[in-house]
Parts: structure tokens; C-alpha cells; sequence
């Protein structure tokens, strides 16, 4: 018998492919002359704000970009503008601070094809404190802080669905309906795949609430639960299938294989910075939500397309 081979894949797209990656580079896609610098009045009483959330989210997207404070990127983006020869004002870095903690993060999808096959997944990052190199060589503190970032991405366009911020003591379970949550009413969910941690009732109710089919390895030694649910049935089925099958070749079978693009979308996350350079919760939010915006533009100029060969 001869012994087991990964799968080989090759990319059949790769001049197209090739031109997005060089576009990811390119400084004109951040910037257009047409978007809203400078808000319209609001109509309600006392001072109106001088620069538009577009504006505010375009410095913190070049701040996330090049890893720069926020005094320094203020005068990034004021020498950008100035080659630019456009003669907006720049947000002083307070604003920027202070905005940062309420920013509403615009974050679009381009739509895909069909049903929608979400992809769960989660991981830390770190908050505060020093690097692990100084407590271990220097006798550094030793306390620190993670936040846990849980995301949705879509199968098809590889592009952030959903997101959610947490603390660190906050299990991955519990974030799965409000990631559900946040796909729209009307959008039809065909799958969706994650890990054994979030093989609970709440989640696969959740799931099954949704008219949409649970990819998740049970447990091992998993014991069928009474049905009461549709998500519990839906449950007794995997567990069932698992036994007959094993779970090497149910996990084959089923298409638990796909839950990897989740992971690789994590790592791109981290590729921004494995730290937050926020302080407080809010700003971490805002800054962890303006990493996605960056990848989905990354995304949407283009993604490789690939195919299993031998």
C-alpha cells in the first residue's frame, strides 16, 4: 500500500494574479480626489466635526500600514496630500485619537456567487506588554495582555464576513452566533466550517437557525445528544458518520480541509503587526477592524485561483 500524499495545487491565474500583487504595493489606491474629506453639515446643534470618517480611517489605515504613531502619521499623510496636490487639512494626532475610539470602520463586500460557505475561526493577539525575548533574557515583566480576534471569511472570495474583538478570557464557542449574526438576514449560508471548539448546542442551533449545514469535527469520544433540536440532530449525524468512516476520512469526506483558508486569513492579520498599538479597548477594536478593511482591499484586487493536480 503505498503511503499517503498531501494534495498538490497549482495556480492557473497567475498573470492576473501577479498584477494584483503589485498593486497591493501601489499608494494611488488609497487615495481618490472624489471621496468626502470634509463632512456635509449634520443639522444638529453645536460644533460640526472637520473631518469625515473616510478621513479619520484613511490615517489610521496608513498608520496600520507602516506601523507609525499617530504623530507620525500625521505628517505622513500631510506630505502624501501635499505630492498629491491636494489642499486638505490632516487631522492633528488627538483627533485621530479620540476619533479612533468611536470610528464606525467601513468594511464592503463585493458579493460572491450562490450560497454563502463561512469559515470560523479565532486567535490572539497581543495587547501590552514587553516582548518575550526581554522577560526571558532582561527579566522583564511577565504579564501580559492578548485580545482574541474571531473572524467569519467567505470561501469563495476569501473576503472578511465578520469580526469580532474579545478579551482574552472569552471562549470561541459563544462568538459563533454573534458572527452568524452579523451576515445578513437574506444571505443564504450553505456551510459553515470551524474547529472542535465549537462543537456546543448553542452553536450548532445557531448554525441550524440559519438554515445552514454545521462542519464541525465532534469531539473525540463524543456522545450523541438528545434530540431536541435540529442542530442536535444535525449533530448526531456527524458524530454517527465519524464513527463509521473515522475521523481522518470523515473530515475528507465532509470538506473540513477548507477551514486552512481561515487560518491562512489569520496569518495575514498578524502580517500587519503582532501587536496592537492601541491602548484601550475601543481603539484596539477600531485598529483591529481597520486591519481587515486593508485586506479586504488586498482581496479585492485579486486572489489566486488554484486547482488539485496529481
Amino acid at each position: 500500500m503505498s503511503s499517503w500524499a498531501p494534495t498538490k495545487y497549482k495556480t492557473t491565474n497567475w498573470p492576473s494574479y501577479n498584477t494584483a500583487l503589485k498593486q497591493r504595493g501601489s499608494l494611488s489606491i488609497w487615495f481618490d480626489p472624489g471621496m468626502i474629506w470634509v463632512p456635509p453639515p449634520s443639522g444638529k446643534r453645536g460644533r460640526q466635526q472637520q473631518f469625515s470618517d473616510a478621513a479619520i480611517q484613511t490615517c489610521l489605515t496608513m498608520k496600520v500600514l507602516f506601523g507609525m504613531p499617530l504623530r507620525q502619521t500625521t505628517g505622513f499623510v500631510e506630505s502624501l496630500l501635499r505630492l498629491a496636490g491636494l489642499n486638505w487639512a490632516v487631522p492633528d494626532f488627538c483627533t485621530l485619537c479620540r476619533r479612533q475610539r468611536t470610528l464606525d470602520v467601513r468594511l464592503p463586500y463585493r458579493g460572491g456567487t450562490g450560497p454563502l460557505n463561512l469559515l470560523i475561526d479565532s486567535t490572539g493577539i497581543k495587547a501590552e506588554g514587553e516582548g518575550e525575548w526581554n522577560a526571558r533574557k532582561h527579566g522583564g515583566s511577565r504579564c501580559r495582555i492578548w485580545r482574541k480576534i474571531h473572524i467569519g471569511i467567505d470561501e469563495e472570495t476569501l473576503e472578511v464576513r465578520a469580526v469580532e474583538v474579545t478579551s482574552s478570557n472569552i471562549g470561541d464557542a459563544p462568538m459563533l452566533p454573534e458572527l452568524l449574526n452579523q451576515i445578513p438576514p437574506d444571505q443564504d449560508i450553505e456551510l459553515v466550517t470551524a474547529d472542535g471548539a465549537y462543537d456546543t448546542r448553542k452553536c450548532h442551533d445557531a448554525i441550524a437557525a440559519r438554515n445552514a449545514h454545521a462542519v464541525i469535527p465532534p469531539r473525540k469520544n463524543a456522545k450523541p445528544w438528545r434530540p431536541t433540536s435540529a442542530g442536535a440532530i444535525a449533530r448526531n449525524e456527524a458524530v454517527n458518520a465519524s464513527r463509521y468512516l473515522g475521523r481522518a476520512l470523515w473530515r475528507r469526506w465532509s470538506g473540513y480541509h477548507r477551514r486552512s483558508r481561515v487560518e491562512s486569513k489569520m496569518n495575514c492579520i498578524k502580517l500587519l503587526g503582532q501587536s496592537l498599538m492601541a491602548r484601550d479597548f475601543d481603539r484596539q477594536v477600531a485598529e483591529i477592524q481597520v486591519r481587515v478593511a486593508v485586506l479586504k482591499r488586498y482581496t479585492a484586487l485579486g486572489i489566486p485561483v488554484t486547482e488539485p493536480v496529481g
